[in-house]
């Protein structure tokens, strides 16, 4: 098996070096200092009271790596786009290509079943670019849980969590799919194969869409967010908004409302990606966390107007700090 994982920080680096520590013949697509660290010293995992070092071909050219069985992105949702072309050589005939990232993937409304069939989403895939480019029917869906970091060049830290839930748009049980989350199981990683991975998706978006937005423009954690009585409000308006959305389309939330935010708020004081992108003047993830579920409501004839106020807040303030193009 012959798996390239494309944007080999923080998350991407922890599957890496668990993959090839299971046998797997894995490579990794990265840049600047974190590629040179790499290529000299290997790539350092330090989880569980351990240090754990791997040598994995790695490069900035794809094209260096070849086709592969799968290529894993682990990019900021925003970022695919860009990196479509570059992606080609990576991509044979039979290339899967397992969508790593938050918020709505470019797939999915790709054997969805109903009047939006075949539709892109132009905040997360502008002009087709990837159902055009990776294709629709190369897609696995994966959701990420696990919290990661690169605490320098090279050396990738493991907070919590091992979890990678993965499913086929259709809902079939393949064996493509079923390979992959051995291979996830062999390297200590729970990658449960669900027959509707969308519900997933939305369990995670639901807190995402909100939770990240709200911090950014108030810099609170998300125990201040789920406990001060206004922002847990607008956290609930936003979110009872996407889930109208999501039933209408066939989602089912295995969880209310109000358990979904207090689980969140049980993290504790954690500053969630769309702060921490803030703070280190990062490309904040506001279309594929934010504006698509606006974009998914328009197309749907479903208002949100809540959703609406906070993405038009937290867009300006992200423009204003160069964090958003």
């Amino acid at each position: 098996m012959k798996v390239c994982i494309y944007g080999a920080g923080a998350i991407g680096g922890y599957v890496g070096v668990q993959l090839k520590r299971a046998g797997v013949d894995v490579s990794l697509v990265a840049r600047g200092p974190h590629l040179e660290a790499m290529k000299r010293n290997g790539l350092k995992l330090l989880i569980d009271g351990e240090e754990r070092v791997e040598h994995i071909p790695c490069s900035d050219n794809p094209a260096e790596l070849g086709p592969q069985d799968y290529v894993i992105v682990a990019l900021k949702g925003h970022s695919v786009t860009g990196v479509v072309d570059a992606m080609q050589p990576l991509l044979g005939n039979d290339t899967a290509v397992v969508t790593a990232v938050n918020g709505v993937p470019y797939w999915y409304y790709y054997k969805h079943g109903d009047h939006l069939e075949g539709r892109t989403l132009e905040s997360v895939d502008p002009g087709g670019k990837q159902w055009n480019g990776l294709r629709p029917e190369r897609a696995i869906g994966c959701i990420v849980y696990p919290a990661t970091e690169v605490v320098e060049p090279g050396v990738i830290k493991h907070v919590y969590g091992d979890k990678f839930p993965l499913g086929e748009p259709s809902g079939e049980i393949t064996d493509r799919v079923t390979k992959l989350s051995e291979a996830f199981a062999a390297g200590d990683m729970r990658a449960p194969v669900l027959p509707n991975i969308r519900d997933e998706l939305w369990l995670k978006l639901w807190g995402n869409l909100c939770f990240n937005p709200i911090s950014a423009l108030t810099h609170a954690t998300l125990d201040t967010i789920a406990s001060d009585p206004g922002t847990r409000a607008v956290a609930k308006s936003m979110m009872l908004e996407a889930q109208e959305i999501a039933i209408q389309s066939g989602v089912n939330f295995r969880v209310g409302v109000e358990r979904r935010i207090d689980g969140a708020g049980a993290v504790g004081a954690h500053k969630t990606s769309m702060l921490q992108d803030l703070e280190r003047s990062r490309a904040m993830e506001i279309d594929p966390l934010v504006t698509v579920v606006q974009e998914m409501g328009r197309l749907a004839g479903i208002p949100t107007p809540t959703i609406d106020i906070v993405l038009a807040l937290v867009r300006q303030r992200a423009q204003i700090a160069g964090c958003y193009n």
